[in-house]
């Protein structure tokens, strides 16, 4: 009787180590299948969100001072609202149309400049000045109102 209730615990030592192996491999494939389908997904949910989005506001950007810039963000991508010396209002969309890295405004030369490769873009248009970046930065339409300034993805008719 002794060497049967030996034999029983073993067959118990014996699922518990598949068991175990098993769970470990399921959390492993887990551990490693999850970034991946992250991955994968993320600019599918990347484009519905920036689709989503068509306007922003933002309160405090009329008290924004000449000739100084105010980063924000426009949907799930960074934007810039530039209030220009002459007190005009200009917001582009602030990722290089070269490789994607967010571009700063430069106050002292009064133009768009990426730091990855020295693309430069007008302050004014977005155009792309010099440098890799292939096409302008996309343009968004602000208008200054009581609530704020209000940043939309179209140009809104008065």
């Amino acid at each position: 009787m002794n060497l049967q209730d030996n034999n029983e615990g073993q067959m118990n030592r014996q699922k518990f180590v598949l068991m175990a192996a098993g769970g470990i491999g399921l959390l492993y494939a887990a551990a490693i299948g999850y970034p991946v389908y992250r991955y994968l997904e993320s600019p599918i949910e990347k484009a519905e969100g920036a689709t989503q989005v068509t306007e922003v506001t933002l309160p405090d950007a009329a008290r924004l001072p000449l000739g100084a810039v105010l980063m924000f963000k426009f949907g799930s991508r960074p934007a810039m609202l530039i209030h220009h010396k002459d007190d005009t209002w200009v917001a582009l969309d602030a990722v290089c149309t070269h490789l994607g890295c967010t571009v700063q405004y430069e106050t002292a030369r009064n133009r768009i400049f990426c730091a990855c490769h020295g693309g430069v873009y007008d302050a004014r248009t977005g155009a792309n000045v010099s440098g890799p970046p292939p096409k302008p930065l996309k343009r968004l339409y602000p208008r200054v109102t009581d609530s704020g300034v209000i940043v939309s993805r179209t140009q809104q008719l008065s």
